[in-house]
């Protein structure tokens, strides 16, 4: 490129990992949502970012825009807030009660409290889809 060119996006993409993980990171996330849906037949999420007030709300909100809600488990985490949700759908409840979320939430803000927040979300993932079980 010479002094005055433009700079087109498809010579420099925009650097897609704006975020708190690295790409081995992402790439085992994605491998544990993959276990947990194949394992269970529910579907599960992850959302890392900033969260409304109040933040149960707004998890919840974010929950119902997924493609089948009553099948679905939405881990959402606020890291800068220090917030952390799991939402269940109405089918997903059945199989993972209040109790056993609550008990991966606790798993997850430990690592999370060390650091590894990567590493909290997909202990999470395993816990969730364990307690869940086969669909």
């Amino acid at each position: 490129m010479t002094v005055g060119e433009k700079q087109t996006e498809t010579e420099n993409p925009p650097e897609v990992l704006d975020g708190p993980f690295s790409t081995r990171q992402l790439l085992r996330i994605d491998e544990a949502l993959r276990l947990a849906d194949k394992g269970t037949g529910l579907v599960f999420s992850v959302f890392v970012g900033g969260l409304d007030e109040p933040i149960r709300e707004h998890a919840q909100r974010l929950h119902r825009q997924l493609a089948d809600p009553d099948k679905s488990v939405l881990i959402a985490l606020s890291p800068n807030q220090r917030q952390l949700e799991i939402v269940t759908g109405r089918h997903a409840r059945k199989r993972i009660p209040d109790t056993y979320a609550k008990l991966a939430a606790l798993s997850m803000v430990g690592a999370f409290s060390g650091g590894d927040l990567a590493g909290g979300i997909i202990n999470g993932l395993d816990q969730l889809a364990s307690h869940a079980g086969k669909g």
